[in-house]
């Protein structure tokens, strides 16, 4: 394979992997000791870890929501962790429910027809989007919203590399929103983030109207859908998001849960699988894989996607999530996330020298203007035990001298006042 590719080593393999994390396969360094000596060791080694310790008000696509406890027991029953993949719907009856009442809700959530079960993460879900929209129009020409977060445009720049796609960057106006008077002619599709990376909820009615055969493409927040419109009420074709904030715990970036949903018309483009219900020889209710469109089964190289698993116990925790919530649930967090946002939004603005980026509606988090250096005020905020995302993805996009804020249900008013009088003070 080495001489195949034009490599001599096995070190020439991994050489894009830098040195220092690569640490040349060494083991992880605890000798063999007790059990108890080796918990020891590895709690020691988890308290590390500054969010463990530290209030979060991180954003930028993952968010310390908090996880009800009926989460953890349901993932932990034998039945779903050991599941993987439904080969054999005979047997798989109980994963095969769960993809498809996940199917349901998130279909419900997002105001569109169908949905699938599932994709890896928001990012790779959104570049998998842009794949289908391109083969749908037969038009490799991308319109993208210059106020996607970075972390999702650094993937999608990826995938467009790879598939010869080309991206045109469409810029926002002075309240952070998109102007669509920026658009390149007759691309095969526009991707916008709602919220976006400010937090900035887009306005997006009417907008489908104006693309015309250009297709639309939502990335979505799914707590913020506790409140505000969802996409596919608003004329979007495809809607993707990513699903950590539905029960699943930030952890160091991961586990995620991608989300794609789309019009019944694009089934045979829609990446991934979808699970159906259907009535067996007798007549009783049963489920069945409906349509596999990955490489791993019958479409081979016709494939719509590479993706040959599924984020299906990341999926069991938000359908138990949603069904334990339900609807007045869902909305009764997201107004405490909103509310609790603005709170903090709102005494920021009473000190001197802080103003908000953007004046448009936002949901929770929000884009702050900061006197002095950002980075200081950051590590400052870190020291007293408050962790705010680094400012260098704002000033990426056009914003700087500002700090990035997330607001969600876990944070108390004590926190949030806290917060205040630590940047209050700072001279």
């Amino acid at each position: 394979m080495l001489e195949a590719i034009g490599l001599s080593s096995l070190d020439d393999l991994f050489r894009d992997i830098p040195e220092a994390v690569r640490s040349r396969f060494e083991p992880l360094g605890i000798p063999g000791r007790s059990e108890q000596e080796v918990a020891g060791e590895f709690a020691a080694l988890a308290s590390a870890n500054a969010a463990s310790t530290k209030a979060s008000l991180l954003g930028g696509g993952v968010y310390d929501h908090y996880s009800p406890s009926i989460i953890g027991h349901m993932l932990s029953r034998t039945e779903f962790y050991t599941a993987y993949t439904p080969y054999q719907p005979e047997i798989s009856q109980g994963t095969l429910s769960v993809m498809f009442e996940f199917q349901t809700l998130i279909a419900e959530l997002t105001g569109m027809e169908i949905a699938n079960a599932s994709m890896y993460d928001g990012a790779t879900s959104l570049a998998e989007a842009m794949l289908m929209a391109s083969r749908i129009r037969r038009n490799t020409k991308i319109a993208v919203s210059k106020s996607l977060l970075p972390a999702y445009r650094r993937v999608l720049d990826t995938y467009a590399w790879a598939a010869d796609l080309e991206l045109c960057e469409v810029p926002f106006d002075t309240a952070g929103r998109l102007d669509l008077s920026g658009m390149p002619e007759d691309p095969a599709v526009l991707i916008v983030q709602s919220p976006n990376a400010f937090g900035v909820i887009e306005s997006l009615a009417g907008v489908k109207d104006q693309l015309g055969d250009t297709l639309l493409i939502v990335s979505t927040y799914p707590m913020s859908l506790g409140l505000i419109e969802p996409p596919g009420a608003l004329g979007a074709d495809i809607v993707t998001g990513e699903g950590q904030s539905l029960g699943l715990p930030m952890g160091f970036g991961g586990p995620l849960l991608g989300l794609f949903a789309t019009k019944k018309a694009y089934l045979r483009q829609m990446p991934g699988r979808v699970a159906g219900r259907t009535v067996d020889s007798e007549g009783a209710t049963g489920y069945a894989m409906a349509a596999q469109t990955r490489e791993q089964h019958i479409r081979r190289e016709r494939a719509t996607s590479n993706i040959c698993t599924n984020s299906a116990l990341c999926a069991l925790a938000a359908t138990v999530y949603l069904a334990t919530v339900g609807a007045d649930g869902l909305r009764h967090v997201a107004r405490l996330n909103h509310d609790k946002a603005h709170y903090l939004a709102e005494k920021l603005c009473e000190l001197d020298g802080y103003d908000l980026a953007f004046d448009a509606p936002f949901f929770n988090e929000f884009v702050v203007r900061v006197p002095g250096d950002p980075e200081g005020l950051r590590q400052m905020l870190d020291q007293a035990g408050f962790l705010v995302g680094g400012s260098e993805d704002l000033a990426s996009l056009g914003v700087p001298n500002a700090l990035r804020f997330a607001v969600t249900e876990s944070r108390t008013r004590e926190e949030l006042d806290r917060v205040v009088r630590l940047l209050g003070g700072v001279r």
